[in-house]
């Protein structure tokens, strides 16, 4: 079949599943109520069952982020209603009779938190729960086997439709540019810095991880891949609650990583903070090789390099809220980091020209070191309006961020028998003293109506300013430094006001909608001081989202949902400075980017509330996307991100996870996408296309003695992206947690890519450019961890909130 017919096929299957909606549904009773806790405060995620005398289950719900829930059924049989959720006590019902056409409110259940003693031993699952609903698709993290011995980024990648490359760059569905939250608060991090925090925060902390694959109106338009949320674990003990984990890792060098979390509650003041410690450390070994025609015929350019990188990431976590009155709270939270990075990059390249007898030698070193200094606050306040599920949240934020770095770049140039001590150098110093500030202000409004009905509102504005100052200078042999006419001084300013309106009801019994529609207004002015250029723009969008949750039977159930995103450039990509990698390559802004735009589509099959079957389709028009050219010539090699005109994204992803024994159990992933880019790159079209894939499957072995052992295969087939090729590689995890002291001491032992098979090898072949590469990043390594828990006292809980996600996720 080719691959053409792959969007027509997504069609028709999307068809014959929304064909289902037509079913006539029987008549139902009808059972609601909300679940909260001793304090009043909602339960979201709570499991609702009805269950037989002999303990059969006849049907379930899960109570919403409200703590509501809702069962439907035609059964008939005697009944009681059985409450569960992880760190509470079951609750029963008396027993009643269930029939069609029975209406019955439970009111509000208050379920008793369990107590926590430090005695207390945990059951923990062997693979986390999934819980679909209707815009998102939520993984229960906390007392799985997945989340020990484990870091934040570890469990991430192992989620629904995520992958994690190398690079610690996040994919979702096959995408680029996901947006990236914690307790639904930015991460204001770039990619790396993401990955080094992720790979600090232990994944025990870890409630939950929410993967929004088309988000709704509610959230920012920004991130054409969707949204993943990170629920930390809450505060569960009254007095005080902790853990403190010590560990390191080895992969040619040693980088070592601690951290402490406590929460404290006293009355009505509930806080906790985090601090961790976390240095990441690697070698990038790359080898590329460069043909250049010539006049003469082929020049070949044979490059060796070896890039020495360690970054050390200190961060803090702060939280505290206030109860104002029973329906009324109000937060503030503080993130604070200040991580710095240095890279040694050694290169060697040799230098092959038709006609000559004697090769050109060219040796390089670019030793570079960076600091980035974070502070982010955020004040909420939050409302009850009354006892079915009104309320009103507002959020303050103020955001700051410094960023210096400075890199040496120093050339020697040789021919032949020539002496490389008399070789002619050159050298170019770049100092890069970047700065933001952010200010975000919302406020979000939900009615809850009649019928289970519910309507959600909001405004939002953001205002972003941005300075990025590049001052470079170059120096030959032994002269002074004088200055480069590539620096720049850089302004950006943005401001964005958006509005949106949401209302979820139902068709049906069995088929519940979710429709949105949000409105930006974005003003922007890039200001290039050096060269005397302005850039504006001025633009107004919509951004529509549809959700449907058809239950078409107690084991099946599909989800339709589609939406209109927007991703904005990243705001350093927009100066159009010059930055040299090595004397080969450099790398250059584009202030001329434009935002791109994606238009999604999904449907995902649920059976048996644990296999997934997702079919999803995008387009997106002016897509970013990086661009090589060669000078011919000069023999050099220049990337920029520039607007593709269109790229269209096809993906069908299943997941079956398989319970071999109680104490073996797998969950296993397989994802296609189909790819197709198409732009105009100087006077040659780009118009390609190709069927990519990536199979994971994961072991988990419960053993006796506290022994647990997890075994992960991931293979990736080759894919395209953009002008390059990359050739397909695999690559196998394994480690084993050891847990004494009744669960309150765990030792982990991780080996990556044991087989050092994750091995990176990419070609371009297009117009004028015949260069591959082959780089592997020393990911073959151990990591070990020691993780001490520590509690007293009975369950609280502390609420935190933000509102300026898109802003900061676009910083690097």
């Amino acid at each position: 079949m080719k691959t053409a017919n792959f969007p027509f096929l997504a069609l028709l299957v999307y068809f014959l599943g929304i064909s289902n909606l037509a079913a006539n549904p029987k008549e139902v009773s009808k059972l609601s109520g909300k679940i909260s806790d001793q304090s009043g405060e909602a339960v979201p995620y709570a499991n609702v069952a009805l269950v037989q005398m002999d303990g059969s289950l006849v049907d379930g719900a899960v109570s919403d982020e409200n703590g509501n829930f809702l069962i439907e059924s035609t059964k008939t049989a005697k009944v009681k209603l059985v409450v569960s959720s992880i760190g509470y006590q079951s609750f029963s019902s008396e027993p009643f009779d269930l029939a069609p056409g029975l209406i019955k409110d439970f009111g509000t259940l208050a379920i008793v938190d369990e107590a926590t003693g430090l005695d207390e031993v945990t059951v923990k699952a062997s693979r986390p729960e999934i819980i679909i609903e209707p815009d998102k698709t939520i993984v229960n993290v906390e007392g799985t086997v997945m989340a020990e011995g484990s870091n934040a980024l570890d469990v991430v990648g192992r989620s629904p439709g995520i992958y994690v490359d190398q690079d610690g760059n996040i994919n979702l569905n096959g995408r680029t540019g996901a947006t990236v939250m914690i307790n639904d608060r930015p991460t204001y991090m770039s990619a790396t810095d993401l990955a080094n925090f992720l790979r600090s925060m232990p994944a025990e902390n870890i409630k939950s991880i929410e993967v929004i694959n088309n988000p709704s109106s509610r959230f920012d338009a920004e991130g054409s891949a969707g949204v993943i949320n990170i629920q930390l674990k809450k505060n569960t003990v009254d007095g005080v609650f902790g853990n403190v984990q010590v560990g390191g890792q080895y992969n040619g060098q040693f980088a070592p990583n601690a951290g402490v979390t406590l929460n404290v509650k006293n009355k009505k003041l509930s806080t906790n903070g985090t601090f961790n410690y976390n240095e990441y450390a690697v070698y990038n070994d790359l080898e590329i090789n460069r043909n250049f025609t010539v006049e003469e015929g082929i020049s070949n350019f044979n490059q060796d390099s070896r890039i020495a990188s360690r970054y050390k990431t200190p961060s803090f976590n702060g939280s505290a809220n206030y109860e104002l009155t029973p329906t009324q709270n109000l937060g503030l939270n503080v993130q604070a980091s200040s991580s710095t990075d240095t890279n040694n990059n050694t290169s060697g390249t040799v230098v092959t020209n038709p006609g000559q007898d004697y090769n050109n030698f060219i040796e390089s070193t670019n030793e570079s070191e960076g600091k980035r200094n974070r502070l982010f606050t955020n004040l909420h306040y939050d409302a009850k309006l009354d006892t079915v599920g009104s309320k009103i949240s507002a959020d303050v934020d103020f955001t700051i961020m410094d960023n210096s770095s400075s890199s040496l770049l120093d050339n020697s140039y040789w021919s032949g028998n020539d002496d490389p001590n008399l070789a002619y150098t050159d050298k170019i110093l770049t100092l890069n003293d970047m700065y933001y500030t952010i200010f975000t202000a919302k406020v979000d409004y939900t009615k809850a109506l009649k019928g289970g009905n519910t309507l959600e509102a909001g405004l939002k504005g953001s205002w972003v300013e941005s300075d990025n100052n590049l001052d470079m200078s170059r120096a030959e042999n032994e002269g002074p430094f004088e200055p480069d006419p590539n620096s720049n001084r850089f302004i950006y300013n943005e401001n964005v006001l958006a509005a949106y309106g949401a209302f979820k009801g139902s068709f049906s019994p069995k088929v519940s909608y979710q429709a949105g529609l949000r409105g930006e207004f974005s003003d922007i002015v890039g200001n290039s001081v050096t060269l005397n250029q302005v850039n504006k723009q001025r633009y107004f969008n919509l951004f529509p989202s549809f959700f449907v949750q058809h239950k078409v039977s107690d084991k099946y159930q599909i989800v339709y949902n589609a939406n209109r995103r927007i991703t904005r450039p990243n705001y350093r990509l927009l100066n159009p400075f010059v930055y040299y990698i090595d004397p080969l390559t450099s790398e250059q802004g584009n202030p001329n980017l434009r935002p791109q735009y994606s238009t999604n589509f999904e449907m995902n099959h649920v059976v048996n509330g644990s296999y997934q079957f997702t079919l999803g389709y995008s387009v997106t028009e002016d897509t970013f996307m990086q661009v090589f050219v060669q000078d011919q010539e000069e023999r050099t090699t220049t990337t920029y991100t520039d607007n593709f005109d269109q790229t269209r994204n096809a993906n069908f992803r299943a997941m079956v996870p398989v319970e071999i024994k109680k104490w073996w159990n797998t969950s296993n992933m397989l994802q296609v996408n189909y790819n197709q880019f198409q732009t105009q790159i100087g006077e040659d079209l780009l118009d390609v296309e190709q069927v990519s894939y990536m199979v994971r499957s994961q072991q988990n072995f419960t053993l006796p003695k506290g022994f647990k052992v997890e075994v992960m295969g991931i293979y990736l087939g080759p894919q395209i992206w953009g002008q390059g090729l990359i050739r397909g590689f695999g690559w196998v995890d394994a480690g084993v947690t050891k847990s004494v002291m009744k669960d309150k001491l765990s030792i982990s032992v991780n080996g990556t890519d044991i087989f050092r098979t994750q091995l990176i090898r990419a070609s371009i072949d297009f117009a004028d450019i015949d260069t591959s590469f082959r780089q592997y990043r020393s990911n073959q390594g151990i990591r070990f961890t020691l993780k001490y828990n520590f509690a007293k006292g009975e369950s609280f809980r502390v609420k935190s909130s933000t509102g300026s996600s898109e802003e900061r996720n676009r910083l690097d």
